[in-house]
């Protein structure tokens, strides 16, 4: 019998020859991330790190077109991968090189490159797109708003798919440029700073940058007519605010509340730390819509917010959570408290400062108007579920909870908290969890049961633990016989409960 010796470098070799991954070894990366809220949110098998987005908007017809090339890098061997759009597509490249795609349910693009891609490599892909955003509907609802002179992308939680191929989930962060061609005499306002404007051949291209890590549903983009005003702040961050030209008799009031934007959030930064990003404003256009949203450095309002006249409070929610929910974001969206329960408790910080009602105070008549066989008691703010993931609960007993908290750890590790949290996790994800366990470092005192009192029991809590979180006796004691007075700022801040009414998709 012949016998072949192999030398140890031949065997080597022969080792080499046979590792290389065969088909087997790739394989398509999921189509969700994960979310069981979500399952169809965000994509699995890589990690996006830049998306440049070039695009073309024609006001009278509503069509946009663009060219997105996104950067990433691959979590895994890949064979195949997904990206989040509702517009059509006309062609795909990756790493150069064309590839095939396909679409699956309503917002799947499903992309086979040239050749697989292996695990923590580096790669660009460029999708060029076309077409109506305001025709398209996913789950049955829309993120576009068509105004009188252009549209508005802002929605929660899914924004990005009607107007850019994302891996569209708060888990997957990233920095943006976004250049937009509109015609000669129309504006296009998206998130950061305006670096460069021009105009040829009656179209006028704005390119914005945001430099800092940003979740896609926080992405904005606004094409219309505005009247738009420009300041600086102490700190010399640019700050940008818009206004439809058309937004008849809520003009004033939204001038008056959103031209406070400097001043509050360099109030905020005493409460929370330094400004996480690289520009500040506002924009409201003529959308019919009643919420507004934390789109990141350029919250976007909608003018019934300020249907009643001024309302800061408003303009106090949505850029608190610039560091709560922009910064700091949901790992998966059962998180949402730790969005949604501090921006509402800075609108009672804010009523506080200004004399109107102290959170105690607030968090004193939340108790105390609800009886304990109300609805908003059975809805838990640590993990509600998709169907009450923006139910008033998740504000109003969100922000029982911190005020349950400040009682119990005392006022200075309580504000060390809130300055502290946005910087442990700053541009990065967090749960529920992770703030518990945060608060517990900070305190020194085991907390556990406390938010679970208040943010995971579907029954309102009892007059002693009402007592132990530092609930005047009077309102745990009394109920409904002596009906509680609500604080001077109450009719502010409910006026900004339609924050959570996200037309014919929930609330939020």
């Amino acid at each position: 019998m012949h016998r072949r010796i192999i030398v140890p470098s031949a065997l080597a070799a022969s080792l080499l020859l046979a590792i290389p991954a065969s088909a087997a070894d790739f394989v398509p990366g999921a189509p969700g991330i994960g979310d069981p809220y979500y399952p169809a949110s965000g994509n699995g098998g890589y990690d996006v790190s830049h998306y440049d987005l070039r695009l073309t908007y024609q006001p009278a017809t509503d069509l946009l077109e663009g060219t997105a090339t996104i950067l990433a890098t691959t979590t895994q061997n890949l064979s195949r991968f997904n990206l989040d759009l509702g517009l059509k597509v006309s062609e795909v490249r990756v790493n150069g090189k064309k590839a095939r795609f396909t679409t699956s349910g309503e917002q799947e693009l499903e992309i086979t490159p040239a050749a697989p891609l292996e695990k923590n490599r580096s790669v660009s892909v460029v999708v060029r797109y076309a077409g109506k955003p305001s025709e398209v509907r996913i789950g049955g609802w829309t993120a576009w708003h068509r105004t009188p002179d252009g549209g508005v992308a802002a929605q929660e939680p899914d924004s990005a798919a009607w107007w850019f191929p994302s891996n569209d989930h708060p888990r997957d962060k990233a920095t943006f440029d976004v250049s937009v061609s509109v015609p000669d005499g129309t504006q296009a306002i998206s998130n950061g700073v305006l670096q460069s404007q021009s105009s040829r051949l009656g179209w006028t291209r704005y390119n914005w940058r945001a430099n800092k890590p940003q979740a896609t549903y926080l992405a904005t983009l606004a094409v219309g007519k505005f009247d738009i005003t420009t300041d600086k702040t102490a700190n010399g961050l640019p700050v940008l605010n818009a206004y439809s030209r058309d937004l008849g008799d809520n003009a004033g009031a939204a001038r008056a509340s959103v031209e406070r934007t400097t001043e509050v959030a360099e109030w905020l930064e005493e409460v929370f730390g330094p400004y996480p990003f690289n520009a500040l404003g506002g924009y409201v256009p003529n959308v019919t819509s009643g919420y507004a949203l934390e789109t990141q450095t350029r919250p976007f309002y909608s003018p019934r917010q300020f249907a009643n006249g001024a309302n800061v409070s408003v303009v106090v929610h949505e850029l608190a959570h610039q560091w709560y929910g922009d910064s700091v974001s949901v790992d998966r969206w059962k998180d949402i408290w730790v969005n949604e329960g501090f921006a509402r408790y800075s609108q009672w910080l804010w009523s506080e400062k200004e004399g109107e009602g102290t959170a105690q105070e607030l968090a004193d008549y939340v108790y105390a108007a609800r009886a304990a066989d109300d609805p908003f008691w059975t809805v838990k703010p640590g993990d509600p579920g998709p169907d009450n993931q923006f139910h008033i609960a998740v504000y109003d007993r969100g922000a029982l909870a911190l005020q349950a908290l400040r009682n119990e750890i005392g006022d200075e590790d309580f504000f060390a908290l809130l300055k502290g949290w946005p910087t442990e996790f700053a541009y990065g994800n967090a749960e529920v969890g992770d703030f518990v366990r945060y608060a517990e470092r900070i305190s020194g005192k085991p907390l556990a049961g406390l938010f679970d009192t208040w943010l995971y029991q579907p029954v309102k809590p009892a007059a002693p633990a009402a007592a132990r979180a530092g609930l005047s006796a009077r309102t745990a004691a009394t109920a409904p016989a002596a009906k509680p007075v609500p604080p001077k700022s109450w009719k502010k801040i409910a006026e900004t409960n339609t924050i959570h009414e996200h037309e014919a998709h929930d609330a939020h």
